[in-house]
C-alpha cells in the first residue's frame, strides 16, 4: 500500500476535436504521480502541456476518461465516491484570483468556510483574520478586491484556500497574471508555506522558484510525464532532449 497522500494512476483526459470528424485531443495521456504528506511537487512544461488540466483533474473539476485519482488510497474519481467530501480536503488557487468583487476581503476569505464547511460566523471571522495576518493582509480586511494590487489579490486568494486547513494545496500558475514586480511577494509566501510543511502541487513557469522549493520536479510534454526527479536532476542535468530544449528557451 502506498503511503502517498495523493496518487494518480494512468490518468487520461481528452476533449472533442475542433472540426467535424476530427480526432479527440488528448490532454493527459496516462499520468502517474505520487505526492506524500508535506511534499512539494512542482509541475513544469510548455503552455498546452496539460499542467492546468492535471490540477483540475486532481481537484475533480475535470472528469477523467480513465485512470485513478487516489486520495489516501480511495479513488475519488469513482462516480460512487462523494466528490464534495473529497474536494473539501483540497484547495486550489487559480491563475486569476476569482475574488467576488462585491465582497470585502475578509468576507471573500470566510465565505466558503461558513457556507461549505459549516463554521459559525464568529469562528470563521477569527480564522479569516488569522489567515490574513499570515499572508500580510490584515490591514486590508475591509477593502474590496479592486482596491488591492494584483499581488494582494492573489495573496487573498491563497488565504481563502488555506483558511479551511486543506490537506493538499493546488496552485495553478498563480503568478502568471501578475506584473513582474508583484511576482516576488506571492512567491515569498509560497516559500514560507513550503517551509511550514504545506503539501503542495504547483504548476509554474518560475524555474528559480521550482529549484528552491520542490522536492520533485515533473516535466510534462504532450500530456505525459516526460521527465521527473529532484530539481538538480531535472533543471540542472536533464536527460531528455525535449526537457533540455524547454529549459534552453527559458534562459
Amino acid at each position: 500500500m502506498s503511503d502517498a497522500l495523493l496518487s494518480l494512476r494512468g490518468v487520461r483526459k481528452s476533449y472533442p476535436g475542433t472540426g467535424r470528424g476530427a480526432p479527440r485531443k488528448v490532454v493527459l495521456d496516462g499520468i502517474d504521480l505520487d505526492v506524500t504528506e508535506h511534499e512539494c511537487v512542482v509541475v513544469v512544461g510548455s503552455s498546452g502541456s496539460g499542467k492546468s488540466t492535471l490540477l483540475r483533474a486532481i481537484d475533480l473539476l475535470e472528469e477523467v476518461d480513465d485512470g485513478q485519482v487516489l486520495l489516501d488510497g480511495v479513488d475519488v474519481a469513482d462516480p460512487w465516491v462523494d466528490a464534495d467530501a473529497a474536494r473539501a480536503r483540497m484547495s486550489m488557487v487559480f491563475q486569476q484570483y476569482n475574488l467576488f468583487p462585491h465582497l470585502r476581503v475578509l468576507d471573500n476569505v470566510t465565505l466558503a468556510l461558513r457556507l461549505v464547511h459549516g463554521r459559525g460566523r464568529a469562528a470563521a471571522v477569527a480564522a479569516g483574520r488569522e489567515m490574513l495576518e499570515k499572508v500580510g493582509l490584515a490591514h486590508k480586511e475591509r477593502s474590496y478586491p479592486d482596491e488591492l494590487s494584483g499581488g494582494e489579490q492573489q495573496r487573498a486568494a491563497i488565504a481563502r484556500a488555506l483558511v479551511s486547513g486543506p490537506e493538499l494545496l493546488l496552485l495553478d500558475e498563480v503568478t502568471s497574471a501578475l506584473d513582474p514586480e508583484l511576482v516576488g511577494e506571492v512567491l515569498d509566501l509560497l516559500v514560507a508555506l513550503r517551509d511550514e510543511g504545506t503539501t503542495m502541487v504547483v504548476a509554474t513557469h518560475e524555474m528559480s522558484f521550482a529549484r528552491d522549493v520542490a522536492d520533485e520536479v515533473v516535466f510534462l510534454h504532450q500530456g505525459r510525464v516526460h521527465e521527473r526527479g529532484t530539481p538538480t536532476q531535472v533543471l540542472d542535468d536533464p536527460q531528455r532532449e525535449r526537457t533540455q530544449e524547454f529549459l534552453r528557451r527559458l534562459r
